[in-house]
């Protein structure tokens, strides 16, 4: 009776800890409802956002529940070696910020495109809308799965630290993240991101921090990694296979970064494009704190549970509820949530703009009024969310390999094109066509493939290849085919 009661405190506690925060949440929510009045308030913010709020939404919405339950379950796993996608996801957000970031919100407010579909359809001067529904259909597709993803963490979470069941957790994670984007939009989307980019950012250190301190610092845990016979270091043996490997954890990652999205759109809404360099500052330095926070969490993991566990995803939950009091597990939960919704939001916000800005607008054979297209937004969040929790439900898989298969698609689809469009002009419209098409179903198949022929390749390295290679093919032969007519003509 005595454990039954203590059990029911420590849930009563971390309950009231969470409805406390999601009280902020609702604050913040209400503040900024009143500014969402058109579709270009909800889906880019007016591009009015500082540095800060760009910097804090760039990186919390891309640091999912990924963050706390994928990515220590990988370093659970693999040891110290493993730290080689917090490496490459590093390189890859610095290479985003200085050649992407810039050079997208100039272009992207010279054309008038509030989304990568626009932009794209405006850059080459594509009318029929084909385009335009290839890249909405891409970006539907895998933000469908990365919400899903962010609806599994939910449903881990709540069922494991207060004990309700999956299906439940998955329904109010779903409730809790398409009302507050509902009610504010981008903007509202933006302040949480910063209010909760400081707070997940304080608990992801000050968990490993607390930790160490009644360890004994790093030694032991490193001691407890090699008993497990695990990696203590980066590069185990300097040999052509290790290199290999960590080139394709690092790639797997890493890579992804130039075709996200709901990370792309972050650098869209930034008030001046001066204000960029300040923003890279204090993102890199938040994502950089963050991972190293993530991976001592994994480690410490390895120490505390030396038979291992079940399910490795729970290694931050289990590892909290047995060394904290329930005050601290409350703040955890909060902080996953944070984690959560941030990237549901986000994508949510992508999903939307697909189907109000590149769908209705430009195939309704009327044009539509700003209060419309609000509706449409909103009705989009409503419909994406319902279908991505019919796939949380049925738990196909775990949630950092969701999480990857959605991030190589979208990276595959649409990175190769951000870039070659940022730096190339001789581009054709069916070459981009043909880029996105190419990138996103040899992403989407290729897990497949590589477990019938075992390839162990990232999706994301064939697809970006191939990807480039269409578009440069396809162009290079449209660009011939209308030069031959140009002097056809001619004569």
């Amino acid at each position: 009776m005595f454990l039954y009661c203590l059990r029911y405190c420590s849930m009563k506690i971390e309950l009231l800890v969470l409805l406390g925060y999601f009280g902020l949440l609702v604050g913040i929510t209400r503040l900024s409802y009143r500014k969402q009045h058109t579709s270009a308030d909800f889906i880019l913010g007016s591009r009015s956002l500082n540095f800060w709020l760009t910097a804090l939404s760039a990186h919390a919405s891309d640091m999912s529940g990924w963050l706390f339950l994928g990515y220590p379950a990988l370093v659970f796993e693999g040891g110290v070696f493993a730290a080689w996608a917090a490496i490459g996801l590093i390189v890859g957000m610095f290479l985003n910020w200085q050649f992407v970031a810039p050079r997208l919100r100039m272009l992207t407010e010279q054309l008038g495109s509030l989304t990568l579909s626009s932009y794209f359809e405006k850059r080459f001067a594509e009318g029929s809308g084909k385009l335009k529904l290839i890249s909405s259909l891409m970006s539907i597709l895998f933000f469908t799965c990365y919400i899903s993803s962010g609806l599994c963490a939910m449903g881990i979470l709540v069922e494991s630290l207060l004990g309700i069941s999956y299906s439940i957790g998955i329904i109010l994670g779903l409730l809790i993240v398409v009302t507050y984007v509902l009610l504010g939009g981008y903007r509202t989307v933006a302040w949480v991101d910063l209010f909760q980019g400081f707070f997940l950012l304080g608990v992801i250190l000050f968990i490993p921090f607390y930790l160490l301190q009644g360890i004994g610092g790093i030694t032991p845990v490193l001691e407890a990694v090699s008993l497990k016979n695990l990696t203590t270091s980066l590069l185990p043996q300097v040999n052509g296979e290790t290199l290999w490997k960590s080139f394709l954890i690092a790639t797997s990652w890493g890579l992804g970064y130039f075709g996200q999205p709901h990370i792309l759109t972050k650098f869209m809404g930034i008030r001046e494009g001066s204000e960029m360099r300040k923003a890279q500052y204090v993102g890199m330095s938040w994502q950089m704190l963050a991972l190293v926070g993530a991976t001592l969490v994994g480690l410490i993991g390895i120490y505390t549970f030396p038979e291992g566990l079940v399910d490795s995803q729970q290694v931050i939950l289990t590892l909290v509820k047995k060394t904290m009091p329930p005050l601290f597990a409350g703040l955890v939960l909060c902080a996953i949530v944070a984690a959560t919704t941030n990237v549901m939001a986000a994508h949510l916000l992508v999903v939307a703009s697909n189907l109000s800005e590149d769908l209705y607008r430009s195939f309704s054979s009327f044009q539509p009024s700003a209060k419309k297209l609000l509706l449409v937004s909103r009705g989009g969040v409503i419909l994406i969310a319902c279908i991505a929790l019919y796939i949380a439900h049925l738990q196909l898989s775990t949630v950092y390999h969701i999480v990857l298969y959605s991030w190589s698609g979208l990276g595959a689809s649409f990175g190769p094109l951000v870039l070659l469009s940022l730096y190339v002009k001789n581009l054709h419209a069916h070459g981009a066509f043909a880029g996105i098409f190419v990138g996103g179903v040899t992403a989407a198949l290729w897990p497949y493939l590589d477990k019938i022929y075992s390839w162990q390749v990232p999706a994301i390295i064939p697809a970006c290849f191939l990807s480039l290679v269409s578009i440069h093919l396809v162009s290079s032969a449209c660009n011939k085919k209308a030069h031959l007519r140009g002097n056809i003509f001619i004569k």
